[in-house]
């Protein structure tokens, strides 16, 4: 039997697809792959993605086409995928996942604490931005487009002194460029970094069979936790907020920081559940980050984000 996969056209997105071929490969099955590329809103529109006002910029057309029988099921970065998919479609599989933190790549070697005052760094993140200028006042945070190679090359040309990239996009890449590993205490992740999701139709059963072969239960357990809080607020890349789950024994930690656009303000919360009940964590964890105050620091981002635009 042969199986049609849908993905993006970018070096990252065809990495991690044959990855996911490989390792269903691994597992004996009379099967094969070809892949379809499809080009979505986020390969064509070039603003700095946390001002364009749309969820699943880089996934919905690939799902739609999933939804439409036009291919067999999708393989997405997880945290670009939004919290309400469709119920036509089921995250069928989590693999195991990549190391979830962020790095920064310099070309003279230096890390955040080192880099000289007013530096450039360049980030498609709001989150990392605002992180960025919390730990380094000093420094010029700037938005930058493109893929992974595309940004490297920028930091290599002198456009910009450093870039902040997700360490998962680099280990799969395999990319040979020095960088240095930012803390996630200081840089908690956006929800589902490092992983990712396979998408396919919620009544396919024979793929569904196949996909969870390669699942981790341990990362659907911690994506599922962090995922809950992108209900409550809008992550990714437009929202500045952190969320981090840590499955250990039979308790599950989960961490969750926003920010204020000004990285002025932040609010931090943890708390501990049953390892069994990850939504519930997350739900639980994402109400009292409402009552916290999270509406109030959230209520100038999007005004914010036209000033920060121009840069």
């Amino acid at each position: 039997m042969t199986f049609l996969i849908g993905t993006r056209g970018s070096k990252l997105s065809l990495a991690q697809t044959n990855w996911v071929i490989s390792e269903l490969q691994k597992q004996n099955l009379a099967s094969e792959f070809q892949i379809k590329t499809i080009t979505t809103k986020g390969d064509t529109d070039t603003r700095s993605l946390f001002t364009i006002d749309q969820r699943g910029i880089f996934e919905k057309e690939i799902d739609k086409a999933v939804a439409d029988k036009q291919v067999d099921f999708a393989v997405h970065s997880m945290k670009d995928v939004p919290s309400d998919i469709p119920d036509s479609l089921i995250i069928a599989s989590i693999p195991k996942r990549e190391s979830s933190n962020d790095v920064i790549i310099t070309k003279d070697g230096s890390n955040l604490r080192t880099i000289q005052s007013k530096s450039i760094i360049g980030t498609s993140s709001l989150r990392r931005a605002v992180q960025v200028s919390r730990v380094r006042p000093d420094v010029v945070v700037k938005p930058v487009r493109g893929n992974i190679e595309t940004r490297i090359n920028k930091v290599m040309d002198g456009k910009f002194d450093a870039i902040i990239l997700a360490q998962a996009g680099i280990s799969r890449l395999g990319s040979d460029v020095k960088h240095s590993a930012l803390s996630t205490k200081d840089f908690p992740p956006s929800p589902g970094q490092g992983a990712l999701a396979i998408i396919c139709r919620s009544d396919d059963d024979k793929t569904i069979s196949m996909l969870k072969k390669i699942e981790d239960k341990k990362s659907r357990t911690e994506i599922e936790a962090e995922r809950e809080i992108s209900k409550y607020v809008e992550s990714g890349c437009r929202f500045p907020v952190g969320a981090l789950a840590i499955a250990n024994s039979n308790m599950l930690k989960l961490t969750v920081t926003a920010y204020s656009v000004d990285g002025k303000k932040s609010i931090t919360l943890e708390k501990t559940g049953d390892i069994e009940n990850p939504k519930n964590l997350g739900q639980s964890l994402g109400e009292e980050l409402k009552r916290s105050g999270i509406a109030e620091i959230a209520s100038n981002w999007r005004e914010s984000l036209e000033e920060w635009n121009k840069k």
